[in-house]
């Protein structure tokens, strides 16, 4: 085992060298199992978490922005993402980008180049980031499912029934599938959730874009203003702190670094990983750049400034009602997987300090096997991953607010893990002069993405407060 730093364990186990041979073609250069990720794999996981539940608030964000500011700060958080990412793809290594020492996890790469306070500071920031998103997404799950149940009430009672729900039901039955597929042992053994997740963020993007341009022919013409929502429909104040907020949707919307170094320790080389990742990265974006930009503006142009928070589910849509059913049903597919994706490396995490901590106990180490072997049940696995998902459910029953709750998450997360260490590491690793051009623009990159994210984060515990105000607990949502 590593040693342990500043109370957090570094996530990767010293692995013995085989010996020299025909099974040395069976493992990589850490001794460990070869890998086998490619750029389409790696594209696979990253589509998975990049396009998830913040696609569907978009329109609202480009409704708060307008036609000019809307679509340009979506490209602007898309080029600033894939270039921190470049950076991030270089830390993987330290040392020789080839055959230097693998970092394999963000926190071991953090380790690696800056050390310290800071190793603290990201594991903290990180985790709380992968717990917050395991609640944004089992909101999002259940405003789906409970849209599926709404709109075939809508569609039987000819939208004469209000046809309340409460979202309570569905966020249990979601935690309930998280809790079985919790018990997938490792982030390397979920690749085909990852594979059936992307294609259902593909299936309701898809249904969003086709249906806000129906909606927009029907209309006759394109909804919206140059400068988005007008005064009047919101206050003067409401209009700054929910453009605000719109800038942390997107954030999040873009959001996947807290797992870019996981992702990456899946692929297999040569080439190295770096070049591979990047090249990922690259379709990646410029992919989902391409369905937000297309999701976000029509449903901006269907709605204009009463673009629903969330584009399937705010029922700016009631027909026709069997295609909407599809889009939430994917949408709730996707997540599943998207859960997975995220908090496998906090679960990991926990699993390995446990190891470490308490080496000789059965109750944490042993594997029993079941089904005749197919299966593994580990008992502290089962009891933790159980209890992890029961505590993400009941907050979220607490406080159902989805674009709140996203645009927070976002703010939160951007900073610090998307930009902050990114930038950090690069001019460690690659001991870029203080003071010189691109430590000066660096550096300048990395406070005005600060101000940004503080100021998305002011914008949205304002709208959680606001939805305070007049929310009660544990009630009929709609």
């Amino acid at each position: 085992m590593g040693e342990q730093v500043f109370g957090f364990p570094p996530l990767s186990i010293d692995v013995q060298q085989p010996n020299v041979g025909d099974g040395l073609k069976c493992f990589d250069d850490d001794g460990r199992t070869k890998r086998t990720g490619t750029v389409w794999t790696a594209s696979a996981h990253i589509i998975t978490a990049v396009i998830g539940s913040g696609v569907l608030s978009l329109a609202w964000a480009i409704g708060q922005l307008g036609w000019v500011a809307g679509p340009a700060v979506m490209l602007i958080f898309s080029f600033v993402i894939y270039y921190t990412s470049s950076l991030l793809a270089d830390c993987y290594r330290s040392g020789d980008p080839v055959t230097g020492k693998r970092n394999y996890t963000y926190m071991d790469a953090v380790h690696a180049n800056l050390g310290g306070m800071k190793v603290k500071i990201c594991g903290f920031i990180q985790y709380l980031n992968l717990f917050g998103v395991a609640i944004g997404y089992t909101i999002a799950a259940s405003i789906s499912m409970t849209a599926i149940k709404r709109t075939d009430c809508f569609h039987a009672s000819r939208k004469k029934d209000p046809c309340r729900v409460s979202s309570n039901p569905y966020m249990i039955i979601f935690g309930v599938s998280e809790i079985i597929f919790s018990q997938i042992p490792d982030f390397d053994q979920i690749w085909w959730l990852s594979i059936v997740a992307a294609v259902m963020s593909f299936t309701y993007s898809s249904i969003g874009l086709a249906l806000g341009i129906t909606q927009t022919i029907a209309n006759g013409g394109i909804k919206g203003s140059l400068t988005g929502i007008s005064i009047g429909s919101v206050t003067q104040t409401q209009k700054i702190w929910r453009s605000l907020q719109a800038f942390g949707d997107i954030a999040f919307a873009y959001s996947y670094s807290i797992i870019l170094i996981e992702i990456q320790d899946t692929v297999k080389s040569p080439p190295s990983e770096a070049k591979t990742m990047k090249k990922a990265t690259l379709l990646s974006v410029f992919v989902t750049t391409a369905f937000y930009m297309m999701c976000g503006c029509m449903g901006y142009a269907a709605f204009g400034d009463e673009a629903p928070g969330n584009l399937l589910t705010g029922f700016g849509f009631y027909n026709p009602y069997w295609l909407l059913d599809i889009a939430n049903a994917a949408i709730v597919i996707h997540l599943i997987g998207a859960y997975q994706v995220y908090c496998q490396p906090l679960f990991a995490f926990v699993e390995k300090w446990a190891n470490k901590a308490y080496p000789n106990s059965d109750f944490i180490g042993k594997e029993y096997k079941v089904m005749k072997g197919k299966l593994s049940i580990n008992l502290f696995r089962l009891t933790w991953r159980s209890a992890f998902v029961v505590v993400t459910t009941v907050i979220s029953m607490l406080l159902p607010f989805f674009n709140d709750v996203v645009g927070l998450l976002g703010a939160l997360g951007f900073w610090p893990l998307t930009v902050y260490f990114p930038v950090e590491m690069y001019i460690a690793q690659k001991k870029v002069p203080r003071w010189s051009t691109k430590w000066v623009c660096l550096q300048m990159l990395s406070l005005a993405c600060l101000v940004i994210s503080v100021a998305a984060a002011a914008g949205s515990v304002a709208g959680v407060l606001t939805d305070l105000k007049v929310y009660r607990p544990f009630k009929a949502d709609y």
